[in-house]
């Protein structure tokens, strides 16, 4: 008989009494504290174990707090946005001056990858209102920066952003309370030529919250999916962490069996270790939450950061963690521990071990498919069943995890000795306890499956939530317009962007509106209407196919809506006069600006200009109107950089604030991304980083807690003869195997999430390998994790490791 073979207790009245004064049946509270009492007085090799654990959950509890964190940290953006929104954002006509008024206007500008907001502001009394954050208004060519405008603008880094702004002087700094974020760019200029004409809003208070916007269907199904996807692993991996140290553990309880303890006693006791470790592991978990969060404020991720102060836990879900990780400790213990027969002379390991059963693994995740196809589709506007979504996709993330121990059992079943020694070692390893390496590698199974499906539903969604505008970068790059009283900027405003550093090509036009002039025969009908757009024969050129020019020439341009054709040659009739004062038509006559339509105007066909849009009515070159009698005008500068300069664009910016601060840059894009989409899509690439970050802390912390129990093994191995180089081997075998019936199992699972999950949205699959580079990570992270772990290795092949207390 084998010394670990089964033998019977003594369980009479003299029976001796196992340690702690644990009797057979004894209480329950009784045996958990007898538990964390073994968990905190076993020595150096128990508080190794207690001391693994703790990490390992309190990873895990950092994360799910900071998950817990993310509802209060967007009201709190969405307050701090609020506060310093006036109360006039739609409207400011009915709000009279007074001496707290003040006049602004917003002057974002873009940087490299980064946008600068802030606003143009000019108090109109002695007491103006105080946006938050500030402390005085900034008067006249001074300028109230954020932090880290302020770190940007002082170095070399923001030279260019320095040129833009030096018609103001840096007189403060805007505090914590005016701002969203601390890394956010903003700041406060003040103007003494700000007007209502020139877009200055009246404002008396600040403080006012925007409606909400919807989210849209496709988008509510996205955020539960990522939050399903994210998580999951983190609770996956607490249940891995508590049964850490489970070989040594049920040998101790082996020994509790010979002293009297019955098999629910051990039980309980060996959930009150564990019930210690999730403690730790809870007290651990809040100091690396408190650690990490003052990080936030530090760190600047994907253009990301938040106040600490704004890191807060919901009270409900801090609650819900604290109570739940302790009663998963203990319930994880004693479900695990029903499946080890415990005796008194040790853990049956010589019979035959009984097989997994399979039924109610592959049951989960045919559940979990079932439900989200009861769930219905999303079409029509409707929302989705927030809860039939979150239900079905965790069993069916779950249900993988559950599944992969039985597959990596079933898998190693099947093979037959022989091979190399690192191959034998890993692969009878791997059968006499396969249940270790599976539970190691569910959390990146996991992990990778979700994010198949995930890939998937954004391929899917892909072209609702991405436009395209239309737009040709190639011929424009920037747009730079104004709203002028007159047509005299525009002769400076092409004349300097054509001298700019980087730009190669400039299309200048200024456009007014043209009315045609005298009674109408109906007073009630619409007084006829064009569009008077002035510029050189080259420019014209990139707006319409007018063929030969020369300065002096005009042009009546059509586009293709006849209705539209009909309305221009209604007000644009060659030889006939023309009101280039739109606002007079019913003023005195010295109001009007006339000008007569040259009777040798060509009709000629409108072609897209840069942005895509069509313009009709008529052209004409400086030669034929004089620009400078245009009363109300827009001039209108598109420019094409060069693609080798790579502050070409922060140039024309540059330029664009020397000539005028109220100046609007509009950057064009071949692709547009809808807001929600693209936030939402920033922060699963946060929430992914942070989650394959704890993945990989996860697996070590596993992978040297496999090593610690294994250590006089691996030493007699070494004493014996075997090499090192055999040994190392065989651990990555030992992770390797496990790892490609993980992700195997990842793909299949995550294919067929995915398919469901794009079947619900009515969508079709874009693209079916999306896999392979999701499978690829996860593979590399695993050979990095090995990597890492080899040095402890060498280390417990010595031969002190065959040391035992």
């Amino acid at each position: 008989m084998s010394l670990d073979a089964p033998t019977k207790a003594r369980t009479g009245p003299g029976a001796p009494h196992p340690p702690g004064g644990a009797r057979p049946g004894g209480g329950f509270l009784r045996d958990l504290a007898l538990g964390i009492r073994f968990a905190l007085g076993g020595g150096r090799e128990g508080w190794a174990r207690t001391i693994l654990t703790a990490v390992g959950v309190g990873l895990g509890v950092a994360l799910l707090l900071g998950a817990a964190s993310v509802p209060q940290l967007l009201q709190a953006l969405d307050d701090r946005g609020a506060a310093r929104t006036p109360s006039g954002q739609f409207s400011s006509d009915g709000i009279k001056r007074s001496d707290r008024t003040v006049l602004q206007r917003d002057s974002p500008t873009d940087f490299r990858d980064v946008t600068v907001s802030g606003r143009i502001v000019r108090a109109e009394g002695e007491h103006p209102v105080l946006p938050p954050g500030l402390d005085a208004l900034p008067g006249p060519g001074e300028m109230v920066v954020s932090p880290a405008l302020r770190k940007l603008l002082d170095s070399s880094e923001g030279a260019l952003l320095k040129e833009r702004f030096s018609a103001y002087r840096v007189t403060g700094t805007l505090g914590d309370a005016g701002l969203t974020s601390p890394q956010e760019l903003y700041y406060y200029a003040g103007s003494d030529s700000l007007t209502r004409e020139k877009g200055g809003q009246r404002v008396d208070t600040y403080g006012f919250h925007l409606p909400a916007e919807p989210l849209d269907p496709l988008l509510l199904v996205l955020v539960v999916m990522i939050c399903v996807v994210l998580l999951t692993p983190v609770v996956i991996f607490i249940g891995t962490a508590v049964r850490f140290g489970g070989e040594r553990r049920d040998r101790r309880l082996a020994a509790l069996r010979l002293v009297g303890a019955d098999a629910r006693s051990v039980r309980r006791i060996a959930a009150g270790e564990a019930l210690c470790g999730a403690l730790l592991g809870l007290a651990l978990g809040w100091a690396f939450f408190l650690a990490l969060r003052q990080l936030a404020g530090v760190i600047d991720l994907y253009r990301v950061s938040a106040f600490p102060s704004d890191v807060v836990p919901l009270p409900a879900l801090a609650a819900l963690i604290l109570v739940a990780v302790p009663v998963t400790a203990v319930v994880v213990t004693m479900i695990s521990l029903r499946a080890v027969s415990i005796e008194p002379l040790g853990v049956v390991r010589s019979a035959k071990p009984r097989k997994r059963r399979m039924w109610w693994r592959i049951l989960m995740p045919l559940i979990g498919l079932a439900v989200l196809l009861a769930a219905g589709r999303v079409a029509g506007g409707m929302a989705p069943s927030v809860y039939a979504i979150g239900l079905g996709s965790t069993l069916t993330l779950v249900g993988l995890a559950a599944l992969l121990p039985w597959l990596v059992e079933a898998s190693m079943a099947r093979l037959r000795g022989g091979g190399p020694v690192p191959w034998q070692l890993a692969t009878r390893r791997l059968q006499l306890s396969s249940g270790t390496a599976a539970r190691a590698v569910s959390g990146i199974t996991v992990a990778v499956a979700g994010a198949v499906a995930l890939q998937m539903l954004f391929g899917a969604m892909h072209d609702d939530f991405n436009r395209v505008t239309g737009n040709d970068p190639g011929r424009a790059k920037l747009v730079v317009s104004a709203d002028v009283g007159d047509g005299r900027l525009a002769g400076r405003m092409i004349d300097e962007f054509r001298t700019t550093k980087g730009v190669k090509n400039v299309i200048g036009t200024v456009s007014t509106y043209a009315v045609r002039p005298g009674r109408l025969k109906d007073p009630d009908a619409l007084r006829p209407t064009t569009e008077l757009t002035v510029g050189t024969c080259a420019n014209l050129r990139e707006l319409a196919r007018i063929g030969s020019c020369e300065d002096g020439d005009t042009f009546v341009v059509h586009t293709g809506n006849k209705r539209m054709n009909k309305w221009v040659d209604a007000s644009a009739r060659p030889g006939e006069q023309l009101d280039l004062n739109p606002s007079s038509w019913d003023e005195p006559v010295s109001k009007h600006v006339l000008w007569t339509l040259p009777a040798d105007s060509r009709t000629v066909r409108a072609r897209p200009d840069p942005g895509g849009e069509l313009h009709d009515g008529v052209y004409a070159t400086p030669g034929a109107v004089d620009r400078s009698k245009l009363v109300d005008a827009t001039t209108t500068a598109m420019m094409q950089v060069d693609p080798d300069d790579p502050d070409a664009e922060e140039h024309i910016r540059n330029t664009a604030a020397r000539i005028d601060p109220f100046l609007d840059v509009i950057t064009l894009r071949a692709v547009e991304r809808d807001q929600q989409y693209a936030t939402i899509q920033t922060g699963l690439q946060i929430g992914a980083m942070a989650t394959m970050a704890l993945i990989a802390a996860s697996m070590l912390v596993s992978m040297l807690e496999q090593l610690r129990e294994r250590k006089r093994l691996l030493a007699a191995l070494t004493a014996f003869g075997t090499r090192r180089g055999s040994m190392a081997w065989s651990v990555l075998w030992q992770t390797a195997i496990p790892v490609a019936i993980g992700l195997a199992l990842a793909v299949v699972g995550g294919l067929g999430l995915g398919y469901v999950m794009v079947r619900m949205i009515q969508k079709s699959v874009t693209d079916w390998w999306m896999f392979v580079p999701l499978t690829a990570a996860g593979a590399v992270l695993v050979a990095v994790v090995t990597l890492l772990s080899l040095p402890p290795l060498w280390r417990m092949m010595r031969p002190e490791g065959l040391r035992t207390e």
